[in-house]
């Protein structure tokens, strides 16, 4: 599916971080007031192949509107039940402004080894070959698999990754808007490691998602504006080493990151950002590493969240492109492969940019951009190697349950 992209949008306005107390607790007495305003007016059925919010959504470029497959949820994911009357929306109906907005998505993100090098030589210059792949959406997004520091000890693990904070500089002036840190990689250095990971957020030129001095930080969307419409996007990761996750999950005491494990948890976040929001989205870190399809817990859990109130989901940690489409009315992207990183031979240096455009809550159409790793960042493929890897990418759709 094609869909021809707006012009690059005017410079954003958003609240990428919510670390002070003060602030967040505005944000909580925001979200409380928006809820209730929102419950009082207007009431919206659950999400489904009926919603009558979309169910008139035009296709693009002539495409056929194909309804998505509903996946019974994995045993592994529970979830309450909730009433249709907790799932509200603002008074400005599902297509927000009417104007369509395009978002950008990579995968996996690090700066080990000869990455890293090259940040430390060439800043963001080295960013250079992701312009192709971004040009024409407004909003970009990457999963960054690392902890920022320069300190601290390394958890016992395989694999333990860290960049310095100028990393968040280069990937801000090279147009990255927003990156999540809701990995297995995000508190590789443990305490000092996160308390810098956090000092460097505050700071940061561009929200870091997923990681917060509690739940409620963590948990905490960007939300940003762009040409009226407002979007939220949400980090949050299923994988975690079983030794970590009672120390590296956030809870209302202690810092750390957003556990999708934690489903509840995080279902009470995307309908906090349902209520503020025209288009919602998840960045997921889930599935398992080297396949190509997704797994029961991830099939279980898309439903869910789109149930919940999400329009876009899109994830990463399998080092794989999988496949991506539409269930029900919203559009999930299981695997976007790696991105900036340093295995680049045969399928880890598989990659490119996913473009989704949205009016609201209609998904108006999609784009793969296929690309190649090469020195480290994902580089625009191009002629017979560019078929082949959209020929591959719409053949993984066929063991997700997604519709093109």
């Amino acid at each position: 599916m094609r869909h021809a992209a707006p012009q690059r949008r005017p410079p954003l306005r958003s609240w990428p971080n919510l670390s002070d107390p003060e602030r967040r607790r505005a944000w909580q007495a925001l979200v409380a007031g928006l809820l209730a305003v929102s419950l009082a007016l207007v009431v919206l059925p659950r999400i489904g192949p009926n919603a009558a919010a979309r169910a008139a959504a035009a296709p693009v470029d002539g495409g056929a509107r194909q309804d998505g497959v509903d996946p019974s949820p994995d045993d592994a994911v529970t979830v309450s039940a909730v009433p249709d009357e907790s799932l509200v929306t603002t008074t400005r109906g599902p297509l927000g402004s009417g104007e369509a907005v395009t978002i950008a998505f990579g995968g996996d993100a690090h700066f080990e080894t000869y990455v890293g090098e090259r940040l430390r030589r060439e800043g963001s210059a080295m960013f250079a070959s992701l312009g192709p792949l971004f040009a024409g959406s407004d909003l970009q997004v990457l999963n960054l698999e690392t902890a920022v520091t320069e300190r601290g000890t390394p958890v016992d693990k395989e694999w333990t990754f860290r960049a310095p904070p100028s990393a968040l500089d280069a990937l801000a002036e090279a147009g990255i808007d927003a990156v999540s840190m809701a990995n297995n990689h995000g508190i590789d250095f443990g305490e000092e490691g996160l308390a810098d990971s956090l000092a460097a957020r505050a700071t940061a030129p561009l929200a870091v998602l997923g990681i917060g001095a509690d739940a409620a930080d963590a948990y905490a969307p960007m939300v940003t504006e762009v040409r009226g419409q407002r979007i939220a996007v949400i980090g949050a990761t299923q994988v975690l080493d079983d030794f970590l996750i009672p120390i590296w999950t956030a809870t209302d005491a202690r810092p750390g990151l957003a556990s999708a494990k934690e489903v509840d948890r995080l279902v009470q976040a995307v309908r906090e950002a349902r209520a503020v929001a025209d288009t919602v989205v998840v960045y997921l870190h889930w599935g398992r590493e080297k396949t190509t399809c997704p797994t029961e817990v991830q099939q279980g859990l898309a439903p869910v969240l789109l149930a919940a109130g999400a329009d876009i989901l899109v994830g990463g940690h399998a080092h794989r492109v999988q496949g991506a489409g539409r269930l029900d009315d919203g559009f999930v992207a299981y695997g976007l492969g790696n991105f900036i990183w340093f295995n680049e031979v045969e399928a880890d240096g598989d990659t490119g940019a996913l473009l989704v455009t949205a009016t609201g809550r209609r998904i108006d159409g999609y784009e793969w951009r296929p690309a190649r790793i090469r020195n480290g960042v994902a580089t625009l493929s191009e002629g017979a190697e560019r078929d082949a890897a959209l020929a591959r990418w719409e053949e993984r759709r066929g063991c997700t349950g997604l519709s093109p």
